[in-house]
C-alpha cells in the first residue's frame, strides 16, 4: 500500500510521461460540451489525446477503456486565466519567486521578460491545482510598469516544453494603484511613462537601421525591450492591462485606440462601470467574483454582480480566483457568479470556453467537440459547487493521478488517526 501510494505521488508531483495511444469512452454522464445544450446520457470518446467524438449514441470500438458516468457530470477541463504556477513555491521566500524581473526603479519596464525560462514543471502546487479539475492555467508575470510577457500551460508533463500551449500569449502591464507604487508617482505620470515607452517601441520599429549606427536619439528602455514590444505594437499578442478603477479603465481604452494594440483587462473590479464602453471596444475582462468590500481606493465598486452586469452587457469574461496556491478555488468563483445573477452555462463557459476563446485558443481548447485536446473531467456531481468531489481528470487524453502532497498528508494523519483508535479499543 505504502509503495502504491508513493508511485502515485511521484507520477503527480513530475508529470506523468506521455501515454502510448487509448481509447476512452466516458459513458452514461451529463455532459456540458459547451458547443449546445448539456447532453444527458452522453458519452465522450478519446483517442490519441484528441476527442473523437461527443454525445448520444456515439459508437464505441472494441478494446476501448469505458469509464461508467452514470449519475455524473462531464466537462472540458477548467482553465485557470490569473496565476504564477510553476514559478512560486513559498510566496514569503524571495529565492522561490520567479515571476518579476526585479525590485528595482531599472526593472519598471521588463517588456523582454517572459516567464517560461523561470518555470518548475515540478512545483508541488501543479498536482494540486489540477486534481481539482483545472487542466490548463496561464502563469503570468507581475511587478512594475510592464512585467513582461505571460506563457499558457497545460498542467502535465515532465518539462516546460511539454507542457506548453503557447509561450508568449501576452504582454502584461500595471494601471492605477499598482503600477502608481511602483512609479512613486501620481495616476497621470504612471500614463505619461506608458506613452512615452509605447511611442518610443514605435519610433524603434520606423528607425533600426539608424539605432544600429548610434544615429537616434537615447529611448526610455533597452532594446530588448523595445524589440519585445513590436509584438504588441503589431497585435501579435495582446496587452493584459491590470486595472481596477473605472476611469482606469477607461484610460486603458485610449491607449489601446491611441496605439492600436489588443487589450485585455485583468481584475476589472469597477469594469461594470464601464461596460457599455468595454463591450463597443470588444475588450474581455478577467474577473475575480468573490470581491464586494473594497481593500484598496481604487475597488469602491466592488459588487459580486461584476461577471453578471458585464456579460449582460455584451462583454467577454472569463472568471479567474487571481490565486496560485488556491486555484482550485476557481469554481467557486463561478458558482458565487452564478449565486449573483451570472446564468449557469455562462458561468460554466467562463471558465472553459470564454478563457480559450479570449486567449485564442478555442480550435483546441474548451469544449468537448472532436478534434480538440482532450482536456476533460469527471465530477461526482454540479462541478460549480463546492464540495462537489472530482472522479477523474484527463490532461492530453491520460488520466491523472488523483494524488498531490495535500492528499498524501490527509491520508498519511487519517491513517493515523485509524491507528490511535484501534490501539485505544485493545488497551481497554
Amino acid at each position: 500500500m505504502k509503495t502504491t501510494i508513493f508511485l502515485l505521488a511521484a507520477a503527480a508531483a513530475l508529470g506523468a510521461a506521455p501515454g502510448h495511444a487509448q481509447t476512452i469512452a466516458i459513458e452514461g454522464g451529463t455532459v456540458h460540451t459547451m458547443t449546445g445544450a448539456a447532453i444527458q446520457d452522453g458519452t465522450v470518446l478519446i483517442r490519441d489525446g484528441r476527442i473523437v467524438a461527443a454525445g448520444r449514441n456515439v459508437a464505441v470500438p472494441a478494446g476501448a477503456r469505458r469509464i461508467d458516468a452514470r449519475g455524473r457530470i462531464v466537462t472540458p477541463g477548467l482553465f485557470e486565466s490569473g496565476t504564477n504556477i510553476g514559478l512560486v513555491e513559498i510566496e514569503q521566500i524571495v529565492e522561490t519567486n520567479d515571476f518579476r524581473i526585479g525590485e528595482e526603479e531599472d526593472d519598471l519596464v521588463a517588456a523582454a521578460f517572459n516567464v517560461v525560462d523561470g518555470l518548475n514543471p515540478n512545483s508541488i502546487v501543479i498536482p494540486i491545482t489540477r486534481v481539482a479539475g483545472v487542466t490548463t492555467a496561464v502563469s503570468r508575470p507581475q511587478g512594475g510598469l510592464i512585467a513582461g510577457q505571460g506563457v499558457v500551460l497545460d498542467l502535465l508533463g515532465r518539462d516546460v516544453d511539454a507542457m506548453l500551449v503557447r509561450s508568449p500569449v501576452a504582454m502584461y502591464g500595471n494601471l492605477g494603484e499598482s503600477a502608481r507604487g511602483a512609479i512613486k508617482g501620481a495616476r497621470g505620470t504612471t500614463t505619461l511613462r506608458l506613452r512615452e515607452v509605447l511611442s518610443d517601441a514605435r519610433a524603434y520599429a520606423r528607425n533600426r537601421q539608424a539605432f544600429e549606427r548610434g544615429q537616434t536619439r537615447e529611448y526610455a528602455v533597452s532594446r530588448s525591450d523595445l524589440e519585445a514590444l513590436q509584438m504588441v505594437l503589431d497585435r501579435r499578442i495582446p496587452f493584459v492591462l491590470e486595472a481596477h478603477r473605472a476611469s482606469d479603465i477607461q484610460t486603458a481604452l485610449r491607449l489601446a485606440r491611441e496605439y492600436n494594440f489588443r487589450l485585455m483587462i485583468y481584475g476589472g473590479t469597477e469594469a461594470w462601470m464601464v461596460a457599455d464602453d468595454l463591450a463597443r471596444a470588444r475588450v474581455p475582462v478577467m474577473v475575480k467574483v468573490l470581491q464586494n468590500l473594497p481593500d484598496t481606493f481604487e475597488k469602491l465598486g466592488a459588487t459580486y454582480e461584476n461577471a453578471a452586469r458585464l456579460r449582460r452587457a455584451g462583454v467577454q469574461v472569463a472568471i479567474t480566483s487571481g490565486e496560485t496556491f488556491k486555484s482550485f478555488n476557481l469554481r467557486q468563483e463561478a458558482g458565487n457568479a452564478v449565486a449573483y445573477g451570472l446564468p449557469y452555462e455562462e458561468a460554466l463557459r467562463a471558465i472553459t470556453l470564454a478563457p480559450a476563446q479570449i486567449w485564442g485558443l478555442d480550435r483546441n481548447y474548451g469544449s468537448l467537440a472532436p478534434g480538440k485536446v482532450a482536456n476533460v473531467v469527471v465530477w461526482g456531481g454540479d462541478p460549480l459547487e463546492l464540495l462537489t468531489p472530482v472522479q477523474h481528470v484527463f490532461i492530453r487524453g491520460q488520466e491523472v493521478p488523483l494524488v498531490s502532497r495535500e492528499t498524501e498528508l490527509r491520508d498519511r494523519y487519517l491513517r493515523i488517526d485509524d491507528q490511535t483508535r484501534t490501539y485505544r479499543r485493545g488497551s481497554q
